[in-house]
């Protein structure tokens, strides 16, 4: 007799464990397609992101490319004069022609 009653604990046993495997392989993939999910979510949010940033990349480039022609600008004859002529500034020889006011 206690051989069926080993061999029945020992089915038992087996199926306990079993069911446990199975439960732990379950959480387990459970788990898993959470992280998976929220790694998907995360790369929309970084692909967003991205083009955010490029896009303020590509300002800034051409910002700089402007700020460049504008430093060339300035250190011309032309800019000087202008800047001078806004100040009030004229040259010796220059004369300078108002209209008339009526």
């Amino acid at each position: 007799m206690r051989k069926k009653t080993t061999a029945k604990k020992r089915a038992k046993s087996n199926k306990l464990s079993m069911f446990l495997v199975g439960f732990v392989m379950l959480l387990f993939c459970g788990v898993m397609v959470v992280q998976i999910i929220d790694a998907k979510e995360q790369k929309v949010v970084l692909q967003k992101q991205e083009k955010v940033l490029e896009g303020k990349l590509k300002e800034q480039k051409q910002r700089t490319k402007d700020l460049e022609e504008r430093k060339i600008y300035v250190q011309t004859k032309q800019y000087i004069e202008e800047a001078a002529g806004k100040l009030g500034y004229i040259y010796p020889d220059q004369i300078i022609l108002k209209p008339d006011e009526k």
